[in-house]
């Protein structure tokens, strides 16, 4: 069995990579997921107003932890087996280093073609996996790009 990392960010871009996946499976692929979501480290005003580093990180687990439920709802629906992680760093190393610690097969992650800021973002990070991963990547461009 295949086991795929799908990166998740809460936009409906990813969500459209999900659901390309789920229909792979549908298709005959037998694959296992991963959910994973990157959050922003920590800047220095909120470490310097925090009450203590445990709280910065519970935040940001908890943020991560919200932006994976909509994906994990469409795998469960699916009844698909799925594990989930939320990471903190810059998102394109982060999502390469759990796609090795989960020893992932391959990435299916969004691409957007727009040319606002989050999509550019976004460009950034599929580019920086797809050349960092040691495992097939596998852009999916949302439909109306």
């Amino acid at each position: 069995m295949m086991k795929i990392l799908l990166p998740i960010d809460g936009s409906d871009e990813a969500l459209a990579a999900v659901r390309h996946a789920i229909r792979l499976v549908d298709e005959g692929l037998k694959a296992s997921f991963v959910v994973a979501n990157v959050q922003a480290p920590a800047n220095l005003y909120e470490m310097v107003s925090a009450p203590d580093i445990g709280v910065l990180e519970e935040v940001s687990t908890s943020a991560g932890t919200h932006l994976l439920a909509s994906a994990e709802a469409l795998l469960r629906h699916a009844g698909l087996e799925f594990e989930s992680e939320v990471g903190t760093g810059d998102p394109g190393h982060t999502l390469v280093d759990i796609a090795e610690g989960f020893a992932c097969d391959m990435i299916i992650m969004q691409t957007s073609g727009s040319s606002d800021l989050r999509s550019a973002l976004v460009g950034s990070v599929s580019h920086s996996v797809l050349h960092g991963a040691g495992v097939p990547v596998m852009l999916v461009k949302a439909v109306g790009d």
